[in-house]
């Protein structure tokens, strides 16, 4: 019987702008090959990116070379399999890591950064340390900021406790993202003014996809510099606070340009 041929679809030359699953063709009555092929390999990615645990010590290292101070904290759920399952757990310190935090002695600080695994790892692991290198310099000066935490088996709202107990007027959250057929390996970033446990997620502003494909270091770290600016300035953070960074950005490129511009005489 003869195989039968893909039939390319005319909406193909779209497929060169976004990397969704467009286009496909078909081949009789099903996809062709090569897509089923293809979408086994993303599914598989993406499960990968779910269940693989987070190198703790080799992000340490990374982030200790940028000289950034860092500690471990992990959530009550006790496992990835726990974690998966129990939602909640993730959300709140295991009691040990709680104690070690407050019998810390430690001063009011305007900023706390947690790392948190979340649902991929893979995402932390590739893009945590970079953003928070070409965040450093971004940094207000006189600025305090919090040893960072690095949390596994960790949900957002973990983020809230935390920053609480490290007495931090705001808190952010690096976290991996759920995976998508296209995006195993995506970051986001949370905000919190005035954190404590029991925070609502209106309270928070989100930074999504800061990956290769997506949001850039630079333009996610320029994004959170702006944020953490008017969070602290504003004392709010979430539905009351528009992300206006783009804004602010177009107007800096213009006021760089004006300056590079030479005058006509």
């Amino acid at each position: 019987m003869t195989k039968p041929p893909v039939t390319d679809s005319p909406w193909s030359e779209w497929r060169a702008s976004t990397p969704a699953r467009i286009a496909l063709g078909r081949a009789g009555n099903g996809m062709p090959t090569d897509e089923v092929l293809h979408f086994s390999w993303s599914h598989a990615l993406a499960r990968d990116a779910i269940h693989a645990a987070l190198d703790v010590a080799a992000l340490e290292a990374a982030l200790r070379q940028q000289h950034w101070d860092v500690l471990r904290a992990r959530s009550r759920a006790g496992d990835r399999g726990t974690y998966l399952r129990r939602p909640d757990l993730g959300r709140s310190l295991d009691p040990r890591d709680a104690d070690m935090l407050r019998a810390t002695p430690r001063q009011p600080c305007d900023l706390c950064f947690v790392v948190g695994d979340g649902l991929s790892a893979l995402a932390v692991a590739r893009h945590a340390a970079p953003l928070l290198g070409a965040m450093r310099p971004l940094l207000a000066p006189g600025l305090t900021v919090a040893p960072i935490v690095v949390a596994e088996q960790a949900r957002v709202a973990l983020v809230d406790e935390i920053a609480e107990l490290m007495r931090a007027r705001l808190a952010v959250i690096l976290i991996g993202e759920r995976p998508g057929l296209s995006s195993p390996d995506s970051l986001g970033i949370y905000l919190t003014h005035a954190p404590f446990a029991g925070r609502a997620d209106a309270d928070r502003n989100c930074i999504s996809n800061v990956r290769a494909e997506g949001l850039s270091y630079a333009a996610a770290a320029f994004k959170l510099s702006w944020l953490i600016d008017q969070a602290l300035r504003r004392g709010l953070t979430g539905v009351a606070l528009k992300d206006d960074s783009d804004s602010a950005l177009a107007l800096r490129g213009a006021a760089v340009a004006a300056v590079a511009t030479p005058r006509q005489p």
